[in-house]
């Protein structure tokens, strides 16, 4: 896209978003700590249709944020391109993560952390809020979900900019 294409349709917006969470590899994870430090990394994930997985060692900063914390804020990296996802965590080990889950993450990602030396462990994340926009000219409807619902379905009309 360019600054003088229109702005996409919320609808638009969504497909737009599911197809990142299918295609791409790497998404930024930033979380904090009890005293609010924040910590800010680039993880692989997977996307099962309503959650993102990811993996980490458990003992690092951010794993032991994600568990301790249990909320998150991801986004894709261009900057051009933005998707914000707020969502909360659910941790588990190696041993405690459903297969369904670790086998998705390996074959996307061609590593499956349950193989390895050191414990690594799953975090599951659920999208509790979502904003996708192009430029300043889709910040006025950036908002598709919030508490865990899409303000827009798939294939719906249009949302009016009043409403999101």
């Amino acid at each position: 896209m360019t600054v003088t294409d229109p702005p996409r349709t919320p609808d638009q917006r969504r497909r737009d978003v599911l197809d990142r969470l299918e295609r791409e590899i790497d998404i930024w994870v930033s979380t904090a700590d009890a005293e609010g430090v924040p910590c800010l990394v680039a993880l692989w994930f997977v996307w099962d249709g309503e959650a993102l997985w990811l993996s980490t060692r458990g003992t690092n900063p951010t794993g032991r944020n994600l568990r301790n914390g249990r909320r998150a804020r991801l986004a894709f990296g261009d900057t051009r391109d933005v998707v914000l996802i707020d969502g909360e965590v659910e941790a588990f080990t190696s041993e405690e993560v459903p297969a369904a889950a670790a086998e998705a993450f390996a074959a996307k990602t061609g590593w499956d952390p349950r193989a390895g030396r050191a414990p690594y462990d799953f975090f599951r994340v659920r999208p509790l809020a979502v904003q996708a926009w192009h430029e300043q000219r889709e910040l006025p409807q950036r908002h598709l979900m919030r508490d865990g619902h899409w303000l827009v379905p798939t294939g719906s009309s249009p949302v009016p900019a009043s409403d999101m």
